[in-house]
C-alpha cells in the first residue's frame, strides 16, 4: 500500500497546491474532476513526479444528474458523468473513481443507485478503473456494515469500499474489524480524524483517533492483502492545512512503516 492525500485540504491555485503537494512529499493525490487539465496530471505522473490515486466522482455534479434518481433520464445524466470521470481518470493513470451516497434511504432510491452503479462497475472494468462507495453519516448508507451489505448485493466484482476511518469513528465501528470483514471488497482508504460526533477531518492523532487504533489498522490492511492508496483527507478549514498536513504524514508513516512501500 501507499501514502496518497487528498487535495481539496489546499485551496490555492492548482498550480500552487501541487507545488504545495510535491513539497510536502506526497507522490500520489486524491483529485476531483476538472482539478486540472488531463493532459497535465498525464505529464506529471509521466515525470513520475505525481501521480493520481483516486478521483472523487460526487463532485462537479452537473444539476439535475443523480445516480439515484426514479427519473431514468436524470440517472443517465449521472452516469454520463461517472462515465467522462472514469475515462479521464484513466488517461491520468489513476486506479479508483469513487462516490457519496445520497441521502434519500428509500428503497426505490436504493434500487436505482445500485442499478446504477452496477451500469457504472461494469463500463469502468474496460479501463482498469475500480469503482467504490464511501460509507457516510447522514447519508443513505451511513454505516460500512450497511455499505458493505448493499454492495454485496449487487455483487459486481468491479464495486467496492471505500473506508473512511473518521467516519467509523462517527458510526461507532471498529477499524480493523470492518477492514477484515471488507477483505478483498475495500478498494480505498481515507485517513482524518474528529471528536466522534462530527465529520471534521482534522489533523492525525487530533481527536479520538489513537496511535495504537492507527496502528491496528495497517496492520489489519496488511492483513487483508490491501495494495492501494492510504490517502490523508484534512478541512481546508484547519487553521493551517499545510503544517497540519505535514503532521498527519509523518504520523501516518510512523505508524505504517512496516506496511507502507511508497511515501
Amino acid at each position: 500500500m501507499y501514502l496518497s492525500c487528498c487535495v481539496w485540504a489546499l485551496t490555492a491555485s492548482a498550480e500552487s497546491v501541487i507545488a504545495d503537494m510535491e513539497a510536502l512529499g506526497f507522490r500520489w493525490l486524491d483529485i476531483r474532476p476538472g482539478f486540472l487539465d488531463v493532459q497535465i496530471m498525464q505529464a506529471l505522473s509521466e515525470a513520475k513526479s505525481l501521480k493520481v490515486s483516486s478521483v472523487a466522482a460526487s463532485f462537479e455534479l452537473p444539476d439535475n444528474a443523480e445516480l439515484d434518481s426514479s427519473d431514468p433520464r436524470v440517472r443517465e445524466r449521472g452516469l454520463e458523468h461517472v462515465e467522462q470521470v472514469v475515462r479521464d481518470c484513466a488517461a491520468m493513470g489513476g486506479g479508483v473513481v469513487y462516490f457519496v451516497p445520497g441521502r434519500n434511504d428509500s428503497h426505490e432510491a436504493l434500487s436505482c443507485y445500485a442499478d446504477s452503479l452496477a451500469t457504472a462497475a461494469e463500463s469502468a472494468a474496460s479501463r482498469d478503473v475500480r469503482l467504490c462507495i464511501e460509507h457516510f453519516p447522514g447519508t443513505a448508507l451511513p454505516t460500512a456494515a450497511e455499505t458493505l451489505d448493499f454492495i454485496k448485493a449487487i455483487d459486481h466484482p468491479n464495486l467496492g469500499l471505500l473506508f473512511d476511518i473518521g467516519h467509523i469513528q462517527i458510526s461507532g465501528e471498529n477499524p480493523s474489524g470492518v477492514i477484515r470483514q471488507a477483505g478483498d471488497r475495500l478498494f480505498y482508504v481515507h485517513l482524518d480524524d474528529n471528536d466522534g460526533a462530527g465529520d471534521l477531518h482534522w489533523a492525525l492523532l487530533d481527536g479520538v483517533l489513537t496511535t495504537e487504533t492507527l496502528r491496528e489498522t495497517f496492520e489489519a490492511l496488511q492483513d487483508i492483502g490491501y495494495s492501494s492508496a492510504v490517502s490523508l483527507e484534512l478541512s481546508p478549514q484547519l487553521g493551517d492545512p499545510f503544517q497540519a498536513l505535514k503532521r498527519s504524514r509523518m504520523i501516518a508513516i510512523d505508524c505504517g512503516a512496516d506496511y507502507l512501500l511508497q511515501y
